[in-house]
């Protein structure tokens, strides 16, 4: 198994191994993130990347949306597109080790789900549960079977998430996305949970 530390991801950006990077945001979280309310809530994306997401968001009006990355080369793209977003809303560093507790609106999840040992899974559950705040939510895209190689990215099934996630939030929605890029058609699920 692969050391899945920042070098890591480092290196993958410097060596522009970037396979996960679509080079837009994702069509089903715009899909989604149009019909958020108007609220303007707290909104977090770990492992942003090239931070689409949160591009289109602070275009949209969107003032409290943050991003996490282990590589700070990550976010250079954004600090490009998007020169007035706040330098202090790019979060560098391992997620796990965010000081946020109970701080979130809506956590976005892109591709950072599949891009954690799958042995890390249960923590993942339970650092979202800790930085959502009551009433919050968790929503994205996750990959839909598992992968027959060995990841990054690490595939699962319905079945997996659904037991994974029930144990701390209330499974809202997880079905196969209509609106996914070609090459993710019919093996990505939406998915939004509420705590």
């Amino acid at each position: 198994m692969k050391k899945l530390n920042a070098e890591y991801w480092e290196r993958r950006w410097q060596d522009q191994q970037t396979g996960w990077d679509i080079g837009q945001a994702s069509p089903p979280l715009m899909r989604y993130a149009e019909q958020l309310r108007a609220d303007d809530p707290r909104i977090l994306i770990p492992g942003a990347g090239r931070a689409y997401e949160a591009i289109a968001l602070h275009q949209m009006g969107f003032t409290k949306v943050f991003v996490c990355d282990w590589a700070a080369s990550a976010f250079d793209h954004l600090k490009t597109a998007a020169p007035d977003f706040p330098e202090d809303h790019l979060l560098i560093g391992d997620f796990f080790e965010l000081p946020l507790e109970a701080a979130i609106d809506l956590v976005l999840e892109q591709t950072f789900f599949c891009a954690l040992d799958p042995q890390l899974r249960p923590r993942y559950v339970e650092k979202m549960h800790r930085i959502i705040r009551p009433g919050g939510r968790l929503a994205g895209v996750l990959f839909a079977s598992p992968f027959p190689f060995d990841g990054p990215p690490f595939g699962g099934t319905p079945t997996e998430y659904e037991a994974l996630f029930s144990s701390h939030f209330e499974i809202r929605q997880m079905e196969i996305s209509p609106d996914s890029i070609p090459p993710r058609l019919g093996n990505e699920l939406f998915f939004e949970l509420l705590k």
